[in-house]
């Protein structure tokens, strides 16, 4: 359980808890620059100039993992190594030593959300479509709503409103589901529809999104129940569904690499903001991972600071107390984020073991309401700490942290390799059919999505393109 330090106040509690979560959003890039402004603001905090481990506490040599946290309780053992590690110890494990690694081994491209959803869909699209699908999604807001109706969108192209309604719903189809919906009512009806096709939808639970949702937050479950003529026991589930599987606002929701993104856009380049690798480098060894602490030394409130402060008028002793203060609530929640990020990598490292070894083909189901639900936190606790993250996995590869909870993953790689060894180009019908010999059954649309999520062309195209010249 991640339980936050015991305060006396519940104001000192509720400080604590915001700048944990505050802090447990930032990337290392992000957090290290959080820390020099606070160190360049606050006369109270201070930076020690040694290296030493950021869970142990004890202090380091000048080159080098900690020898405690860093090592396996044995060798035979298959759990994976979680620590903590400063900056300075960024590439122990890549075998990097003090080689260049050039900027573009971390090239990261940043898409607006108009931009993600064409890319899904492009290359489907017959080209008289193109424009016009442009058009509707350059009218998403910030939540991923159309601001404008298909019969406005129709009147301005020159299209029957038909035609309009076509195009958005199958924009509503792609990754985020529910974009293009007009109210968060319709988006999640369109993501139990993408659901359905994989997992069981309880009973009733499109008729309470449409006509009980405001019921259903409220936990009026007996009056819904009645209404349906069902039981408080099934409304209850179905309020259990839509809390762990539903967004009612799809742009609020992981979609690409980001997640809500911001206006300004982040650095294309950066490093990981964790390793993960072999201990030394061998695959039979158990798994390292390395969370990187931006800090080169140690933080503490400065001891000089402290002890002046008697001398002083009550004034600037009550302005000393507050950076006093301020100093030593951020060295304990920068712990706190740590220790959070440890615990969540811990699970993770156990869930997605197979992936990190073998691949997508091998990712695991997992949401982020059930590892909550294990680490006991709220589902937002989990979705902080996995935002603006990057992982780099033992074969130096860069991913998302997001990406572990990918549920399309290994179908998309099952995809790619049957369109790779086709012979001749294989409708989406036909792969829908070879997945479901494999155990995989997904729609022939959601075949289509994550075909077009993976930058294929459909099959009539595809077989223009190897055609060979005449």
């Amino acid at each position: 359980m991640l339980q936050l330090p015991y305060q006396q106040t519940a104001t000192t509690t509720s400080a604590h808890l915001a700048q944990t979560m505050t802090l447990l959003s930032l990337s290392a890039a992000e957090l290290q620059e959080k820390i020099e402004s606070e160190l360049a603001s606050n006369p109270a905090l201070e930076l020690v100039e040694e290296r030493r481990c950021p869970m142990c506490k004890r202090l380091l040599a000048s080159h080098g993992s900690c020898p405690v946290c860093s090592q396996p309780s044995g060798y035979d053992s298959d759990e994976p190594i979680v620590f903590i590690s400063p900056r300075e110890d960024f590439y122990t494990g890549s075998n990097l030593g003090t080689e260049q690694v050039p900027e573009d081994h971390y090239a990261s491209e940043s898409v607006d959300l108009a931009t993600y959803v064409l890319r899904q869909v492009a290359a489907d699209l017959p080209v008289e479509d193109r424009l016009i699908t442009a058009y509707i999604l350059n009218h998403l807001d910030d939540d991923g709503f159309l601001t404008t109706t298909a019969m406005e969108v129709a009147r301005y192209h020159h299209r029957l409103p038909s035609e309009v309604n076509e195009i958005i719903e199958r924009l509503k189809r792609c990754d985020p589901i529910g974009v293009c919906s007009a109210n968060p009512q319709e988006a999640m009806l369109a993501q139990i529809e993408a659901l359905a096709e994989t997992i069981k939808v309880p009973e009733f639970t499109r008729e309470v999104i449409q006509g009980y949702l405001p019921k259903l937050s409220h936990q009026n479950f007996s009056e819904i129940a009645k209404q349906l003529g069902t039981s408080s026991h099934q409304i209850r589930a179905i309020s259990s569904f839509v809390t762990e599987n539903l967004n009612p606002f799809p742009a609020r929701a992981h979609w690409g690499d980001v997640r809500n993104p911001s206006p300004i856009a982040p650095d294309v380049f950066h490093q990981p903001d964790v390793l993960i690798y072999y201990l030394n480098e061998d695959p039979k060894n158990p798994l390292v991972v390395e969370i990187i602490l931006p800090i080169r030394g140690t933080l503490r409130v400065n001891p000089m600071f402290k002890a002046s402060m008697k001398e002083m008028d009550e004034d600037k002793a009550d302005e000393w107390r507050g950076d006093i203060e301020k100093a030593s609530l951020l060295i304990k929640c920068i712990q706190q984020r740590s220790n959070a990020l440890r615990l969540l990598l811990e699970k993770l490292m156990i869930y997605q073991k197979d992936y990190i070894i073998s691949g997508d083909k091998a990712m695991k189901s997992l949401t982020r309401a059930k590892l909550a639900k294990e680490l006991d936190v709220h589902e937002s606790t989990i979705s902080r700490a996995v935002s603006a993250k990057t992982v780099q996995l033992p074969n130096k590869r860069i991913v998302p942290m997001a990406i572990f909870f990918d549920r399309s993953l290994a179908y998309r790689a099952e995809i790619k390799d049957i369109i790779e060894a086709e012979d001749v180009p294989l409708s989406d019908s036909e792969i829908q059919d070879i997945l479901a010999e494999q155990g995989i059954k997904i729609a022939r649309r959601t075949v289509a999505k994550y075909r077009s999520m993976e930058g294929i062309l459909p099959a009539h195209l595809r077989q223009k393109h190897n055609q060979p010249r005449a």
